[in-house]
């Protein structure tokens, strides 16, 4: 039997009705006051196909002109078909029914066909998200980053908001030179901290206009005027990419050797240059760079504990801000780093915090600091304590860059 939609209401029945098609939907869910005419036609019209020399249509047609006698009606108007309208309750989609979280040992291969002879187009490391377009028999057609393929189904937890919320992380980039941090959400409210243009925290809360973030001084409010927030997962990573990324690595390494064996030549030469400044009113005198480890720039970071915090310096004597800080500590072993704590994440290569080694850069939310050891590192705090020790695990850890 040919299926038309069939669309009715039932308080409808008795004024005008369309006619158009040349059947029903057998499965339809009529509404109300619709049950027994739809149920009347199709016997009918089952009727009818059993009938020589009658059409289902004729037949069709014959019981809804009887179903009208019955009715007063308005207006008629005969076509081929019957439409039936339904009240159905929109299913709402959650923004995360669609995605996609790996849940394997450390990666797993996306391909370009939903076969294990597929070619390796990229890969999905543990947590990482995906858009699902579709499914292949227990294969996944997924999209990610810039790779697209399938994945097995085994791999992946799909629709799991709870675990997409844990491993995705809401951020605010800021898009205004200067960010006040504010204690409470009000304009009105005194200021917690400063942020520079470009950082990107971590969202603690989101109420109407305002959003709580992370930031050194603590958990403070900004206008959403000055911030454009996003949902941030880790995503797959194409061949192409992953050659690209260890390339980079790779070119980054032999910088840092030769950086070190510059430091490490200067170092045998004797220097005893000073690194105070006589303009800061500091008396200290600091020793220089010495070998070219990441012992060595812990080291000679941890000479500068006590001296000033100051917004947007980079003064290890007269003042530094936190990025101002790692910045110039690493400097002086002839790496150049940006002055942002968000942009210090991409520098190096990363490591795992257990195995965190003195050197490594420690990035969080709007802050930065250099591993030292112990389970602490040395960082331009804020205005109140200045360049200090601090537990390393005080705060949640974004990622841990090494150098040397």
């Amino acid at each position: 039997m040919n299926r038309n939609r069939i669309r009715a209401a039932a308080c409808c029945l008795t004024a005008t009705v369309i006619l158009s098609g040349s059947s029903f939907v057998s499965n339809a869910a009529p509404t109300a006051g619709a049950g027994n005419f739809v149920s009347t036609a199709l016997t009918a019209e089952a009727t009818d196909n059993n009938s020589t020399g009658n059409s289902a249509n004729a037949g069709v047609s014959q019981t809804f002109s009887q179903y009208l006698s019955q009715k007063p009606a308005t207006t008629t108007t005969v076509d081929t078909a019957i439409q039936v309208v339904q009240n159905e309750t929109p299913v709402v989609k959650s923004e995360y029914d669609d995605i996609a979280i790996a849940q394997v040992d450390n990666y797993v291969n996306v391909r370009s066909t939903p076969s294990e002879e597929g070619e390796v187009v990229g890969k999905l490391y543990n947590n990482s998200a995906a858009t699902v377009l579709g499914t292949e028999g227990d294969w996944y057609q997924i999209h990610s980053g810039n790779v697209e393929g399938y994945i097995k189904a085994e791999f992946l937890v799909v629709g799991d908001a709870e675990l997409a919320k844990s491993v995705g992380t809401r951020v605010a980039k800021v898009n205004t030179q200067t960010l006040n941090v504010r204690k409470e959400a009000s304009t009105d409210s005194s200021i917690l901290g400063q942020v520079p243009d470009g950082e990107e925290l971590t969202v603690v809360e989101e109420i109407d206009g305002w959003t709580k973030v992370s930031i050194e001084e603590g958990d403070g409010w900004v206008s959403n005027e000055f911030v454009e927030t996003s949902t941030h997962y880790i995503t797959a990573e194409s061949k192409e990419e992953e050659e690209a990324r260890l390339k980079k690595e790779e070119e980054e390494r032999k910088a840092a050797e030769e950086a070190a064996r510059r430091a490490t030549e200067k170092s045998n030469k004797g220097s005893s240059s000073s690194n105070s400044s006589s303009s800061s009113g500091n008396n200290r005198s600091y020793n220089p760079p010495s070998g070219g480890s990441g012992q060595a720039v812990a080291d000679y970071a941890c000479q500068f504990i006590g001296n000033p915090y100051v917004y947007g310096g980079t003064s290890l004597t007269n003042g530094a801000d936190c990025s101002g800080f790692v910045m110039s500590v690493y400097a002086a072993f002839g790496i150049s780093l940006p002055h942002s704590s968000s942009g210090m994440r991409s520098v190096g290569y990363e490591v795992s915090q257990d195995a965190m080694q003195p050197g490594d850069i420690v990035c969080y939310s709007g802050h930065v600091g250099i591993y030292v050891g112990n389970g602490t590192i040395v960082n331009a705090s804020t205005e109140a304590t200045g360049i200090k020790y601090t537990n390393a695990f005080y705060r949640s850890i974004i990622t841990v860059r090494r150098i040397f």
